[in-house]
């Protein structure tokens, strides 16, 4: 299974813009810019689209956890923050804060082991340090 996202930039890197675009269209040329990126724009940047990603993946990561550990799960939400250092503009670290509630049977333990399993083993967590292809064409 492939699933594809596209992007498109214009400009320099302060004064340009771009639209990012996904296969199932939820983003449609959905705008990002330096100041979405690294201020306070309208739009959408990177980062936040990896938080959002990693706190879906995780969130659905313990449901399943939970369902193979014999539990119906009930409420669970997830916050996903992504530290972004800006002097050396790199990703120094996502925490994950997950609440549930109205799952049967479970105690706070079993809770916080489960969601350590999902935590290491959710998609996204194991796909923040894959190898990267690249494909470079130019005209």
């Amino acid at each position: 299974m492939k699933r594809t996202a596209h992007a498109h930039w214009a400009g320099t890197l302060t004064e340009g813009k771009g639209e990012i675009s996904t296969q199932s269209t939820t983003l449609n040329n959905t705008q990002y810019s330096f100041k979405t990126r690294f201020a306070d724009g309208v739009g959408t940047n990177p980062e936040e689209l990896i938080a959002a990603a990693h706190a879906g993946c995780f969130t659905m990561a313990v449901g399943a956890a939970l369902s193979k550990a014999g539990f119906t799960p009930g409420d669970l939400s997830t916050d996903a923050i992504l530290d972004l250092d800006m002097q050396a503009l790199i990703i120094t670290g996502i925490h994950l804060e997950l609440k549930g509630s109205a799952i049967d049977g479970v105690t706070e333990e079993q809770f916080k082991d489960i969601a350590e399993g999902a935590k290491a083993n959710c998609i996204i967590s194991k796909a923040l340090s894959v190898p990267i292809t690249l494909g470079v064409s130019y005209q």
